[in-house]
């Protein structure tokens, strides 16, 4: 039985260009595109009309299964809290990060990471999910259990991106110990005797682990065609390593140098929508409304605010010459689905899925009006 929706009298932003008309969904794909009045449909009301946002980097979920410390939920009801209030913010596709390979601070171990793994697979074999969920593992390489945490998914299909991290002191995301100081000490209640004796762990850690580890999972994930990111590239020198990994995707990159070297070698680079809306980084680092403005940045990831995304979409323009609306919302929608290699979403285009977004702005805000996913209304 053909199901079909017409969406009337709607603000479209296509990939190009915003036109205002009508919509055609048709057995859960975009059947039509037309300019103008139709004479039939659901009334939009002038709102505007956008892709589902796809998102590729959240580690929110495991705050919905870990709410305090020594805290554990249950992990469909984790998993089900976390849809909830992605769907909510527009994003119809998600990667959950997970992580893989625990520091000393962690409140969670690789068999939580698992658990969580089956309710998300458990939830959309059994169609309770609005949002399509896939994985992303965040590689702790700098981590000893690293390489048999990873071992936990392995022949897991959802499992779309992995990105190769180290968070020790003095590098990367925190090449200022004042910043990681202000980070880490605070969090653990360290004196400043204990402090140093964390930092000369971690750094030990990462001399003796990172190498190994960043090579064993990067040949792994190409053997069986999960993406690559690499997390935190603060040089040049960072980004070879990730080229020679076959990397395709530039996370979070700390400096201009970074970002600009991966985006010269084709790698779609990753700021954080927070770092949009805030006009600096939490760790200091470079904002990612400077590298939206030199053309640097390809995509953007809530990271640890949801609702940031859409928020930033609408909001990146404002504050940054020369971007346009589908230019910006292509960073939260196309962008990001042809980097994991969703070529079936992220732009209003006849044959496409109708994943799509019904927004409004109030006072400069997005608000979510309706959200459908496959044509089926699931916000």
């Amino acid at each position: 039985m053909t199901v079909e929706t017409v969406l009337n009298n709607a603000r479209i932003v296509l990939a190009d260009e915003i036109v205002e008309g009508s919509i055609v969904l048709r057995d859960g794909l975009i059947a039509g595109i037309d300019a103008g009045a139709a004479r039939s449909g659901e009334d939009m009301g002038g709102d505007f009309i956008i892709p589902g946002l796809v998102e590729l980097h959240t580690d929110h979920l495991e705050a919905h299964y870990a709410p305090r410390p020594k805290v554990r939920w249950n992990p469909i009801a984790a998993v089900l809290a976390h849809d909830a209030q992605v769907a909510t913010a527009g994003i119809t596709t998600v990667l959950d990060a997970l992580r893989v390979g625990m520091d000393d601070d962690a409140d969670m171990n690789s068999a939580d990471m698992r658990k969580l793994a089956d309710a998300i697979e458990d939830s959309v074999h059994q169609d309770r999910l609005r949002a399509d969920h896939f994985i992303h593992l965040r590689c702790e390489v700098s981590a000893p259990d690293c390489l048999a945490a990873f071992a936990h998914f392995d022949g897991d299909d959802r499992i779309k991106l992995a990105s190769l991290m180290d968070h020790a002191p003095g590098q990367r995301q925190f090449v200022d110990l004042e910043t990681y100081a202000y980070y880490y000490q605070r969090k653990l209640k360290l004196t400043d005797r204990e402090f140093q004796q964390f930092c000369e762990k971690r750094m030990a850690e990462s001399a003796t682990n990172s190498g190994a580890n960043r090579a064993f999972i990067a040949a792994a994930c190409h053997q069986r065609g999960i993406v690559l990111a690499s997390h935190d590239d603060a040089t040049t020198g960072h980004v070879d390593e990730a080229i020679e990994q076959g990397v395709r995707v530039a996370e979070f990159p700390t400096t201009k140098e970074a970002a600009k070297a991966s985006k010269t070698a084709g790698l779609g680079v990753l700021m954080g929508a927070p770092n949009v809306m805030r006009g600096a980084s939490h760790s200091g680092n470079v904002s990612a409304r400077t590298l939206a403005g030199e053309g640097l940045l390809d995509i953007l990831s809530s990271d640890y605010i949801p609702f940031s995304l859409i928020q930033s979409a609408f909001f990146l323009g404002d504050v940054v010459d020369g971007i346009s609306l589908p230019q910006a919302v292509a960073m939260v929608s196309k962008n990001p689905a042809e980097a994991v290699g969703l070529a079936d979403r992220g732009v209003i285009e006849q044959g496409r899925r109708a994943d799509l977004v019904r927004v409004r702005l109030d006072d400069h805000v997005p608000v979510v009006r309706t959200v459908w996913r496959q044509g089926r209304r699931v916000a």
